[in-house]
């Protein structure tokens, strides 16, 4: 089964990791030096660029295995209060989930195996927190935790699980509100961060030779060095601003 925390590339998006960072090295040594030496310099970086994919890649799926999660739980609560068993409960949330995501959902894929795991007598609250463990998700480790006292102990496990579930979705909640408003602000500062380079290259093809002083003297690659450092420092100050963690 796959562990969450632990993402690999696959081929496409080495490829795409791989090209994005000769692509910003061109552009960089373009707008910035008009040398081949510069990009070819700019080129040392470019290593690092899948791992930051990687990152990003490993935090969407987690996203997404987020969002289907909380669908998943919403309608185990909703299978256990019909009556269903807990073991009833996965197999008819399963089917649901597969209409909705597809036999290759993260989380149909998950229910799955836990179906046949317990057709192998597997106790399910250990089946649970394997996928805690595997998840990296605070909110399942925090309903696996609860999930397994509640079952262990024989007490009331339909409103524990309710309650538990509508606790976990005011939390879903705020996380969403907080993303819906910061996307707006994510697309701006991307825009914000290719308008220095739009803004050169637009003077640049207006203006022939204009910049010139700036790629032929050393106080000009001083002048531009220092303006990109400024703009790579920028740009990761506005990434940090923007990561807000819903603790």
């Amino acid at each position: 089964m796959i562990i969450y925390e632990n993402y690999h590339l696959n081929a496409g998006q080495w490829l795409f990791s791989i090209g994005a960072g000769v692509g910003a090295a061109g552009i960089i040594a373009y707008t910035c030096y008009r040398s081949v030496t510069a990009f070819f310099l700019f080129l040392i970086p470019v290593g690092f660029f899948p791992r930051y994919f990687c990152r990003y890649w490993k935090r969407k799926r987690i996203m997404e295995l987020e969002v289907q999660f909380k669908e998943a739980i919403q309608m185990l609560s909703a299978s256990l209060s019909a009556g269903y068993s807990v073991e009833n409960a996965i197999v008819s949330c399963l089917k649901e989930l597969k209409l909705m995501y597809g036999p290759n959902g993260l989380i149909t894929m998950e229910l799955a195996y836990m179906v046949r795991q317990m057709g192998m007598n597997r106790p399910i609250e250990a089946l649970m927190s394997e996928f805690a463990a595997r998840s990296g998700l605070e909110e399942v480790e925090n309903f696996a935790r609860i999930f397994g006292i509640a079952k262990r102990s024989g007490g009331r496990l339909v409103p524990i699980i309710s309650h538990t579930v509508q606790v976990m979705n005011d939390r879903f909640q705020v996380k969403e509100e907080l993303r819906t408003l910061t996307a707006s602000r994510k697309f701006e500062q991307k825009i914000m961060s290719l308008m220095p380079f739009l803004i050169i290259l637009y003077i640049d093809g207006t203006s022939p030779g204009f910049f010139m002083v700036m790629y032929t003297t050393l106080m000009g690659r001083l002048i531009m060095t220092g303006c990109l450092g400024v703009y790579v420092l920028s740009c990761w100050l506005s990434e940090r601003i923007l990561d807000i963690q819903v603790g």
